[in-house]
């Protein structure tokens, strides 16, 4: 069997080292949607840029999603199981910075000039053109520092144009490839 040697009180990277040494993997950018029925007369969306997203699992399909513990999304997501992720394409950087924005404006204003659809199974925005879009049903939550971890069942995966090049995040910006 073999054990890893235990260093004696190793420190632990800083968040800016952290940062640094993670900002050198691109990464795809995508926004993550849900529909907040509870909200108003007619529900509200909510939605949050994010480039922590993965693939999990085949079978069954299974994706995963990281949310900042003390968001608004976090707060919604640990209320309605169903969610979706649009994963954008290079003509989508300025939706990207809007709703990575703190201090933004109300979700429900961002989403009055947003092309989108809503998703048949998650009632979740989906963003026009995107280059994908998953709905998803959550299976698991997991507390994770200061995130929460969303393991998401695939009810419906859709490429509605294939073609296009994705948005990319590296080195605290949005890339292109080529």
């Amino acid at each position: 069997m073999y054990s890893s040697p235990q260093p004696a009180a190793a420190p632990l990277a800083t968040p800016d080292e952290f940062r640094a040494a993670l900002s050198q993997l691109a990464a795809g950018v995508t926004l993550v949607t849900v529909h907040d029925p509870e909200e108003g007369a007619n529900g509200e969306d909510v939605g949050m840029t994010a480039t922590s997203f993965l693939s999990v699992s085949l079978e069954p399909p299974l994706v995963l999603i990281s949310v900042r513990e003390d968001s608004r999304m976090d707060e919604v997501l640990s209320r309605v199981d169903t969610w979706a992720v649009s994963l954008l394409g290079e003509e989508h950087k300025a939706l990207g910075s809007r709703f990575a924005m703190k201090g933004r404006l109300s979700d429900r204003l961002l989403f009055a000039d947003t092309p989108h659809r809503r998703g048949p199974l998650s009632g979740a925005p989906l963003i026009d053109r995107a280059l994908a879009t998953v709905e998803c049903r959550t299976e698991q939550r997991i507390a994770a520092g200061d995130h929460t971890l969303l393991l998401g069942r695939v009810l419906e995966a859709r490429v509605p144009d294939p073609g296009g090049n994705p948005l990319l995040y590296f080195r605290g910006g949005y890339r292109r490839l080529g």
